[in-house]
């Protein structure tokens, strides 16, 4: 009988720290375990929001990973993540996207996004219908919008990135992307387009200011600059808020590490040393 208790106590053990399956899905259970999943754009945030907080709470595991905005409920919905990392409201319905039943969405961030180009190429502006035309296959060539004699390569996110989703509701006003062509390529997160655009002189894209650097550089939006000085003021309109999302009310170590993201602390150090600006700002 001794046994089967020392069994049964260290199964339970087990079960906390790993989290336990039920119905074929798995619960991240552990009162000391965060596990954040979704946007890439909140990626860099959200590690550093984990280096940290490893420092406020050493007891507390908190790991980070990203693919894309729309893994995020549905990692947190599947039980795999006890936080998701997303560029919209999942709790209400965007162009593409039924709302999501069940889930609490935290703010946590302003995302300014910005049209990016190869740092080599001296287009310095684009207008809205300029974007619209060139993500539509329309405009082809760069000499048609004051570049260099060359193709463009049209570089997208694919369908479920949240940064995909701002960027058309908001640069290219809700019109649709081409879906395919020789000049046109998808890729599937925030790293992958810095890549994509950063090694090809003559392609476009599309990344939140915290990953623009190096070999890309961001044009001007209708002649208005893609810096956070320029959001807060309400001339640059290419933004949207960064989400945690939870099932229902967050509890223990999810619901501290949330408040910590969210702590004038964070919000006015790390936050905005990586190009997020801080909620209170928009407010």
């Amino acid at each position: 009988m001794k046994l089967i208790k020392r069994l049964a106590i260290s199964a339970t053990a087990f079960v906390a720290a790993i989290g336990f399956t039920f119905g074929g899905e798995a619960f991240a259970a552990s009162a000391n375990k965060v596990v954040i999943a979704g946007s890439t754009a909140l990626l860099p945030l959200t590690q550093q929001a984990a280096k940290e907080y490893k420092k406020v709470d050493p007891k507390v595991s908190v790991t980070v990973s990203g693919s894309s905005s729309i893994a995020g409920p549905q990692s947190v919905l599947k039980g795999s993540a006890t936080i998701g990392a997303i560029d919209w409201d999942p709790t209400e319905a965007v162009p593409g996207f039924k709302a999501f039943s069940g889930l609490v969405a935290h703010k946590v961030a302003v995302i300014p996004f910005a049209t990016v180009v190869n740092k080599n190429n001296p287009v310095t502006n684009l207008t809205s219908k300029q974007l619209q035309d060139i993500y539509a296959g329309k405009i082809k060539n760069w000499k048609e919008v004051g570049g260099k004699d060359a193709e463009i390569v049209v570089v997208n996110r694919k369908h479920g990135s949240g940064t995909r989703v701002n960027y058309q509701m908001k640069a290219l006003d809700g019109k649709e992307f081409m879906t395919k062509g020789d000049n046109y390529k998808e890729v599937g997160k925030s790293g992958e387009m810095v890549s994509a655009v950063g090694t090809n002189p003559n392609a476009i894209g599309y990344v939140d200011l915290a990953y623009v650097k190096g070999d890309i550089k961001s044009v001007s939006f209708n002649g208005v600059a893609a810096t956070t000085d320029n959001v807060i003021k309400g001339k640059y309109k290419v933004w949207g808020y960064g989400y945690l999302v939870t099932k229902g009310k967050p509890t223990g170590a999810s619901a501290k590490f949330i408040a910590y993201m969210q702590s004038s602390k964070f919000q006015n150090g790390s936050l905005k040393k990586l190009k997020f600006i801080p909620i209170s700002q928009m407010k």
